[in-house]
This record gives C-alpha cells, sequence and structure tokens, in this order.
C-alpha cells in the first residue's frame, strides 16, 4: 500500500493591521468625495461658490452679534455684549446648522447607496464635517474682527475653550444621526426637530449663563450638554472675569451616549429610505 503524503495547504497571512488601513482609506476617500459633492450641490460648480460654507454662518453670527451690541447694553451682568453674543450663537448656528442638514439626508442622497461603499453613516459624517468646519471658521473669522475691531480680547485659556469645541462638535453629531434617522422613520420628525430647535433655545445656553439663574434652578440648564459645552467655550474665551459652571463627567457620558444611540439607529435606518429614481 502506497502512502501519498497529505498536501498542506497553505494559507495566505492575515495581516489586520493592513485591513483596518485599506478600509480606512477607502472610507475617507468616499466621505471626501460626498464633501466635495455637497459643496457643488449646494453651491455650484463655478469661481468661489464654495466660500459660501464660511460665507453663510458668517452672516448669521457676525450680523447677529453687530445686532445685539448695537442694540443691546455694552455689558449684561458684567460681561461684554459682543463676546457674550459670540461665544453663544457660534455653537448655536453648528447645531441647528447640523439639525437642518441631517433631516431626510437618506431620502435626498438615495441614488448613492446603489454605490457598496457608501453607507447613511458616511453621508451624516460628511454633512456634519461641512456644517462643522464652516462654523468653526466663521467664529473664528467674527472673533478676530470683533478683537481687531476692539470689542473682545483674545481668549484666556485656550485649552479649555477647545475643549468646549471638540464637546460641541461630537454633541452636534450625535444629534445629526439621531434625527437623520427618525426622519426617515416619521415624516412627523422633521416638523418636530423644528419647532424642538427654536423651544429648546433657552435651554442651550447661547443667551444665558448658569449663573445667572437662581442656585435652585441652576441644575435645569446644567441638564442640557450643550449649555455645559457653551459655559466651557466662555471660560475658555473670558477666563476668570466670569463664573461658569459646567459638569464635565455628565457631559461625557449624555454626549456618548447620544453618539451611540445615533449609531445604533443609523445602521438600521435602510429599510425605512425610500429611493427615488
Amino acid at each position: 500500500m502506497i502512502h501519498t503524503p497529505k498536501r498542506r495547504v497553505t494559507e495566505p497571512p492575515i495581516n489586520g493591521l493592513h485591513e483596518l488601513a485599506r478600509d480606512f482609506m477607502m472610507q475617507y476617500k468616499v466621505i471626501h468625495a460626498l464633501i466635495i459633492r455637497e459643496i457643488h450641490t449646494r453651491f455650484g460648480r463655478e469661481n468661489l461658490g464654495f466660500l459660501w460654507v464660511i460665507g453663510e454662518p458668517i452672516l448669521f453670527c457676525g450680523g447677529v452679534a453687530i445686532l445685539w451690541t448695537a442694540i443691546r447694553p455694552a455689558k449684561e451682568h458684567g460681561l461684554a455684549m459682543t463676546a457674550m453674543v459670540v461665544t453663544g450663537y457660534v455653537p448655536l448656528t453648528m447645531w441647528r446648522h447640523c439639525l437642518g442638514r441631517a433631516l431626510k439626508a437618506y431620502e435626498s442622497n438615495g441614488s448613492l447607496f446603489y454605490h457598496r461603499q457608501v453607507t447613511p453613516f458616511d453621508i451624516i459624517v460628511a454633512r456634519s464635517f461641512l456644517e462643522i468646519i464652516g462654523t468653526i471658521m466663521a467664529g473664528m473669522i467674527v472673533t478676530v474682527g470683533a478683537i481687531g475691531l476692539g470689542y473682545m480680547a483674545p481668549p484666556v485659556d485656550y485649552g479649555l475653550l477647545v475643549l468646549g469645541l471638540v464637546y460641541q462638535c461630537v454633541f452636534c453629531f450625535g444629534c445629526a444621526l439621531v434625527a437623520a434617522a427618525l426622519s426617515e422613520v416619521s415624516e412627523l420628525t422633521e416638523k418636530i426637530v423644528g419647532i424642538f430647535s427654536y423651544l429648546a433655545l433657552p435651554v442651550t445656553g447661547a443667551f444665558i449663563m448658569v449663573s445667572w439663574l437662581p442656585l435652585k434652578y441652576q441644575w435645569i440648564l446644567l441638564l442640557s450638554p450643550m449649555a455645559n459645552n457653551v459655559e466651557m467655550i466662555r471660560g475658555g474665551q473670558l477666563g476668570p472675569e466670569i463664573h461658569v459652571q459646567y459638569d464635565l463627567f455628565y457631559d461625557t457620558w449624555i454626549t456618548g451616549l447620544l453618539v451611540i444611540v445615533g449609531i445604533i439607529l443609523t445602521s438600521k435606518v435602510r429599510k425605512f429610505i425610500e429611493i427615488n429614481g
């Protein structure tokens, strides 16, 4: 009896890091392409239309800052009016723009889902990134302009200012994920979010500070993640000139929970998306 030696099957080596890096680069290219497409769709392909990514929020933030500085007292509760408006209205604009662009985002980009690489998550990442970067750059230009004209002083604590902005960016992204998914599930979401964004103004902290409230009511404002973020931004901008209050532990877990809920909803939203054409 002749024994034939068993052939050894050698499998190709698995390089997990290489696969991960390749997938990451693929998603990066997809999101980059979606951002360019979004800019062309909204602002056209000609000349410098893409500058409206920054120009639009500048008109909102700068216009409100000029109006409030002109009609309101120079200081309120010892806080310079221009600094108060800029540090509150920039985060508010970021939040509202992210929410507005997230609604029905999947339906309006339905044809893109014929491409296997494009996912609902990529679309919200691209749209949120565009709104967040545009608003931050607009805020920087308005702030530098106000400092140059003598209406504001340079930030005192850059670390706290950036920390507040980072938390606000993540919060806006989480809200966008949730709003985009729910707007595909129910038509009512689009109307409710519009009304909610106005009714929520008092608890955003954009036009009020925690320390301005009576002691027994301050906890209500601190329940709002955005109010915590705005307090950090104002603390970074104005330093010890004002008394800011924020709960970093609460802000971290409530914002993280919001993002996790948003990711779960986004992973299940495909069956609700109506693709036309």
